[in-house]
């Protein structure tokens, strides 16, 4: 990959951030536009609701902080050691750390850290650019280099906003009875675009530092006005945020540490409204190239479906949660107890392995730039929608009842209350009522609460519903080989025999070189 660039894209901070606690700082006194609860906010930085978003994505700089080797590398693009959401995977290596990488988050936080789209996103558009420049003579791909070298230098956080509301979903977004309903170019001047439109279920954009915007389905020649690509700031002008509500959220508003159930991290949806917002030409990555929207699509998906081995980070720390609840009330040896722990583990460890056989099995883009293998991907994903719901069902048996029956931290601190509470909720006389307390909160969060969002609902329909990778999977699962396959075998076409010999040799000649060069 070249580290060269001819511009600067100009940025959104004078001060490289080394840490979470700069990163919280970096965040304080812009001018965003936050609606919540019917309401402008004034510091959302503040915001007992907000809070435990942000500090998810400041755990991705303290992690870099005390285990470099797993959360950092060097930019090729200045030199300089950067987290490792930022980077362009160079190999299949980088793609499996970015994989070790998301399940130690997942431990750490146990929700959704919101850095994933923003990665995966960029590493997208580094080939994608790099080909519609080899196609159409542009310098796209210059300029991207040159935004992302900004980005490094300055350690930012980039989201990714594609999901556009769809509208009707039978009609093209050139067809729509209002084209707001996909975001497209409003107007245009000699300096740049100005964008209009909407994308919902936006992971983590109020807590990025710049968002990059990009189609959401393949388009067609008359769909040459949505077919854009470009950076902007989150504070830019003309840029409105509604915030999602999720489940339990306002526990978090009520005081006391308990009820939440994970009081420190959370994750963060939105919908982003685009108001002519202003994008200048050098931060323009496609405009009217609408034959490539389908491979950004593609190759976006492809990186983020195997990015949801995040999901086995927050799994492991369920499958804690109930082995934990287990123990509390004095079950933890019996046998169908554990047999219902070695399948959650199964199933979390599926999941893994799927994503992470993704990454390496990668292969080098023109771009020199590495994509994962996207069959893998596509069957992680399919993984994911269906394995959590299971893990969290196991998790909620293990439980009891009591996960949603159980009274209020209020009514644990009232007087008359609370000593009946701590005498009749106790499991095991060695713990303590308010730890078991927690833990059943902790389980409820992660499978009905704030939490939960992240882990099964975003699980169903993040990176693209179920259907989307079945379709996926149907394209790619090399039918017409297969049946030849048995064909030979069963005597029916002895002529393939050599032509099927020739395939798998090349195919494992590739699998070879691909591992020993990500080899040290």
């Amino acid at each position: 990959m070249s580290s060269t660039s001819e511009t600067t894209a100009p940025p959104v901070a004078s001060m490289r951030i080394a840490d979470g606690d700069e990163y919280i700082a970096s965040l304080r006194g812009r001018s965003l536009k936050v609606h919540l609860f019917g309401e402008l906010i004034d510091e959302p930085v503040d915001h007992p609701m907000i809070r435990p978003s942000i500090n998810a994505v400041a755990e991705t700089y303290a992690l870099a902080v005390r285990e470099p080797d797993l959360a950092t590398t060097i930019s090729p693009l200045t030199g300089e050691r950067i987290n490792r959401f930022l980077h362009i995977a160079g190999s299949p290596q980088d793609l499996v750390m970015q994989n070790k990488m998301q399940r130690k988050l997942g431990q750490l936080t146990g929700t959704c850290f919101q850095r994933c789209v923003g990665m995966d996103a960029f590493n997208s558009l580094y080939s994608v650019t790099f080909e519609i420049d080899e196609a159409h003579g542009t310098e796209y791909h210059d300029r991207f280099k040159s935004f992302l070298t900004e980005m490094h230098r300055l350690n930012l956080v980039i989201g990714g906003a594609m999901t556009d509301v769809k509208g009707d979903r039978s009609l093209a977004p050139h067809q729509q009875a209002d084209p707001d309903l996909y975001v497209h170019i409003a107007r245009r001047t000699e300096e740049g675009v100005y964008l209009r439109g909407a994308k919902a279920h936006q992971t983590g954009c109020i807590n990025s530092h710049w968002m990059v915007v990009m189609p959401t389905l393949r388009l067609g020649e008359d769909d040459r006005d949505f077919a854009i690509v470009g950076a902007v700031p989150v504070d830019a002008e003309g840029i409105t945020y509604i915030y999602g509500r999720q489940s339990c959220d306002t526990r978090s508003m009520e005081g006391g540490s308990i009820d939440t159930g994970n009081d420190k991290f959370g994750g963060q949806e939105a919908m982003v409204i685009f108001d002519d917002v202003f994008i200048p030409n050098e931060l323009i990555f496609m405009d009217g190239e609408y034959e490539f929207a389908s491979m950004l699509v593609e190759r976006f998906t492809c990186y983020h479906r195997r990015s949801y081995v995040c999901k086995c980070g927050v799994g492991d720390v369920l499958i804690g949660a109930a082995a934990t609840v287990a123990e509390y009330n004095g079950v933890e040896k019996a046998s169908h107890i554990r047999d219902k722990l070695v399948e959650m583990t199964h199933l979390n460890e599926t999941i893994y392995g799927t994503g992470i056989a993704s990454s390496w099995q990668a292969h080098e883009t023109k771009s020199g730039a590495y994509i994962n293998d996207d069959m893998l991907a596509n069957v992680c994903k399919h993984h994911v929608t269906k394995m959590p719901y299971e893990i969290g069902r196991l998790a909620q048996d293990l439980a009891g009842g009591l996960v949603v029956t159980m009274p209020s931290e209020q009514d644990f601190n009232n007087e008359e209350t609370g000593p009946l509470l701590e005498k009749y909720l106790k499991g095991r006389a060695d713990v303590s009522t308010e730890d078991r307390v927690r833990i059943l909160r902790l389980i409820e969060n992660m499978t009905l609460g704030r939490n939960a969002v992240g882990y099964l609902t975003e699980s169903m329909h993040g990176a693209g519903s179920p259907q989307a990778q079945r379709i996926q999977i149907a394209r790619e699962m090399q039918l017409e080989f297969k049946k030849r396959l048995a064909k030979t075998l069963a005597g029916i076409d002895e002529s393939a025999r050599e032509e099927i010999t020739d395939h798998l040799v090349g195919y494992f000649a590739r699998v070879f070189q691909t591992v020993s060069a990500s080899l040290p």
